[in-house]
């Protein structure tokens, strides 16, 4: 070696010295010394000492095809591996009365393994313990089953790796549903069922089955793999799975059914409440060949070659939208309603306009309906113009036709055009749209038939179609309940009763799983892409989103904490639905006042210096005109979007524009243009329900949600104005919450519901604070002064 000539005994010597040294010093911190430092620095020293169990298996003896020995481990080798010696050789090495303490503390977790396991115990008692056995599979599978006492005893247990495996070989009842095409589509369609017992996926022979249940229990060697069998629980599930069967083969199993059998989703007590779903380890429910080929194909859109999802469009979709026509493409094939609920911004309505062309370019016979929500009328009229003019469309609405004349339309009149487009009123009230066979209904913002018991929704789901389609950015805006109203349009019966689908959500609330069976039944007919992936979209700019924490003025804090006590007093003799509307009317009170006295108060006066809020939005409009930027501020209170205008045109020094529920439909549209167009106008104060659906905003980089709706899937949407395809700027949301109050603690509240809508993709959180104790409510209602007013 070089530089060996260097190193000399006296070197080595002092070397030596210090590293024992070191080892005695990190040794004297363990109660067992030398020992116990060698156990934590090297796992192998941890065996030695120890009992070890091995099993293993014996191929060449047929009759003992298991061979078992009992061995210790008495060092350690130079290669850093355990010697083992078998443990009858301890009785050797520690006979006599001098080592008896060291052969008690070797044997004593068999002596506690033994207590455990009547197995071991046998073993012991009869000495056979001590010497190598040649087993039977029943005595093999009787020491595999007490394993984990052995270990909680403190032996070290050696098995194949075939049991020591998470997953192990398994008989299973293997169910298979839709190998072969249905002789008609739609979710009643009858798809064929098969029962058979399987292993690893690979179905048994009669000759393997009669051995695999002949058996009784215990381990059987199946296709040169050992299998653990529990002859009572297959035969149960198997007897189970039969009598479905059974019952099936007047016709087949719907395909609904089917999704459900597919997902493990219990709805309506009927095929998932079988000995199958109980004992999910003992049976499984596949997808047969064509069923198989159509879900892949939902779940996982791939281009097609015979599918030309330009076909008519004058423009050039994105690569996600073609793959979201061959998506809706696929389930039109299938006559199966989907819901497109791509972000806001992704295109939905472009992707929609590409499948009605394709329509009208196969030569498909019918009349297509768009229900949309008033304001979007013009919008999508304008799209189809400058998208897809070859669209013959007809606007079925008092704004287009006279009522009189609307609701006598000849039927006639209405075949000779590819689409009508009307909103969720007029369909409720004008009897023919209702009574029309419609080759294709979709719904925008289908969200609008979120409550199962409205008119608008019972009337929406009447209407006939040979498919159905929902358009929506937030399927699940408030609760789980809402996705099952929807669903309850697209396909009835898919997700069961209202009443079963709530126990449903109740169970798998607390469930293992936890929303995974509602997930997998519900994915093949959800699309959802959102604008953050970059793998979607790659060119559209960041979003970032802050809380603006805001202080209370002096006037404020005193109304505030007024209006706490006197809550306070008014709770404590209330109950029941009076209590909620009570502790309802003071949030908002509370929102107001946060907002501006003024608005609480009604007076009108809305003096800046009064509000924290008008304060901190002074400060960040005077940046944003110093950008020369445009901003959207956003209000639930249609009563302050003209204060809010006023106190911004000062900050401008010219005037904006504002947008709320009361603004003619024409009107929206020419403001909304003028917005886009005009580098004058820097401002749109708009009510959120009003300005959060349908509109383009992008010439806005800024957004500032004044006051908070509680749900987050409401200020997204509104957000989403800006934040869409043809945003060329990074979009900054301001947030505004004041500090030491309801809305500072709310906020935290919003991003709990949001993890809800991710499972499946929640209520309100009015409705978490109504159900609060009396104690909880003020306690989170209440206001930190030190916080609120001093910062």
């Amino acid at each position: 070696m070089q530089g060996s000539e260097l190193i000399t005994a006296e070197m080595l010597n002092a070397l030596w010295s210090d590293l024992g040294k070191a080892l005695a010093v990190e040794a004297a911190r363990f109660s067992d010394g030398v020992q116990g430092y060698l156990k934590k620095y090297s796992s192998v020293w941890n065996v030695v000492g120890r009992v070890c169990l091995h099993l293993a298996e014996n191929k060449r003896n047929p009759e003992y095809p298991f061979a078992f020995i009992a061995t210790y481990v008495h060092k350690v080798s130079g290669q850093a591996r355990p010697q083992h010696l078998p443990l009858g050789r301890a009785l050797k090495e520690y006979a006599g009365a001098r080592n008896r303490q060291k052969l008690l503390a070797l044997l004593s977790p068999l002596s506690r393994a033994a207590e455990q396991s009547a197995f071991i115990r046998e073993l012991v008692d009869s000495g056979d313990i001590y010497y190598p056995l040649s087993w039977t599979s029943r005595e093999a599978h009787r020491f595999l089953c007490g394993i984990t006492h052995y270990e909680q005893a403190g032996l070290v247990v050696r098995m194949p790796d075939w049991w020591s495996k998470k997953s192990r070989p398994r008989p299973k009842v293997s169910v298979s549903i839709g190998g072969k095409a249905p002789s008609k589509l739609g979710m009643d369609a009858l798809l064929d069922f098969d029962v058979k017992l399987s292993l690893d996926g690979e179905d048994l022979s009669a000759k393997e089955v009669e051995t695999l249940l002949a058996a009784g229990e215990g381990l059987v060697l199946i296709k040169g793999k050992w299998i653990e069998v529990d002859r009572d629980k297959l035969l149960e599930v198997l007897d189970q799975w039969r009598q479905v069967q059974k019952q099936a083969q007047a016709g087949g199993v719907s395909f609904g059914e089917a999704m459900r059998m597919l997902a493990g989703a219990r709805l309506d007590g009927g095929e998932a409440d079988s000995a199958g779903e109980a004992l999910p380890e003992w049976s499984e429910v596949i997808a047969g060949k064509w069923l198989s080929s159509r879900l892949e194909a939902l779940r996982s859109p791939r281009l097609k070659a015979e599918i030309d999802a330009n076909a008519g469009l004058l423009a050039e979709l994105r690569p996600y939208q073609k793959l979201g026509v061959q998506w809706l493409s696929t389930l039109r094939g299938l006559e199966l309603g989907g819901c497109l609920a791509d972000d806001m911004g992704l295109g939905k309505t472009i992707q929609v306009l590409a499948v009605l062309s394709l329509c009208r370019r196969c030569k498909e016979k019918g009349t297509d309906l768009l229900v949309v929500p008033a304001s979007l009328v013009d919008n999508w009229r304008l799209e189809i113009e400058r998208f897809a003019p070859e669209l013959k469309i007809l606007i079925a609405h008092p704004s287009s036709i006279p009522s009189p004349e609307l609701g006598k339309l000849p039927k006639q009149k209405v075949d000779a055009h590819d689409a009508v487009i009307t909103t969720y009123g007029t369909a409720m009230r004008i009897a023919w749209i209702r009574s029309h066979a419609w080759r294709n209904v979709i719904l925008d913002e289908a969200q609008a038939i979120k409550n199962p018991g409205a008119k608008q929704t019972k009337a929406l789901k009447s209407l006939s179609g040979r498919w159905r389609l929902a358009l929506t950015g937030t399927p699940v805006e408030n609760r789980l309940g809402d996705l099952w109203s929807i669903f309850d349009f697209l396909n009835p019966g898919l997700l069961g009763s209202a009443k079963a689908f709530n126990g449903l959500c109740k169970s798998m609330a607390s469930a293992k799983q936890g929303y995974a069976p509602l997930r997998r039944l519900v994915q093949p007919y959800i699309l959802r892409r959102l604008k953050t992936d970059k793998s979607v979209i790659a060119d559209l700019p960041d979003k970032t989103e802050v809380n603006a924490y805001c202080l209370l003025s002096k006037r404020q804090a005193a109304l505030y904490k007024q209006s706490v006590e006197e809550l306070q007093k008014v709770i404590e003799t209330l109950e029941g639905i009076e209590r909620r509307g009570v502790v309802l009317a003071f949030l908002m009170r509370f929102k107001q006042i946060c907002n501006h006295p003024s608005q609480w108060l009604g007076d009108g006066v809305y003096e800046p210096s009064d509000s924290g809020k008008l304060l901190r939005l002074r400060e960040l409009c005077e940046s944003v005109a110093a950008r020369q930027d445009k901003v959207l501020v956003f209000t639930q209170f249609r009563e302050m979007t003209e204060p809010l205008a006023d106190f911004l045109s000062e900050v401008f020094e010219r005037r904006g524009l504002v947008l709320h529920g009361g603004t003619p439909v024409k009107k929206r549209m020419d403001r909304v243009k003028r917005f886009q167009e005009d580098d004058r106008v820097p401002y749109m104060v708009l009510s959120l329900k009003a300005g959060g659906i349908g509109l383009n905003l992008t010439a806005a980089s800024h957004v500032i949600h004044f006051d908070r709706w509680w749900n987050p899937a409401v200020e997204n949407q509104a957000t989403d104005r800006a934040f869409r395809i043809g945003q060329k700027k990074n979009v900054l949301v301001h947030k505004f919450v004041c500090r030491g109050t309801v809305e500072e603690r709310i906020d935290a509240l919003i991003a709990g519901k949001q993890e809800l809508a991710g499972e499946i993709l929640s209520g309100g959180a009015e409705t978490v604070l109504t159900e609060m104790s009396n104690e909880e409510l003020i306690s989170m209602v209440s206001l930190d002064l030190s916080s609120a007013v001093e910062g």
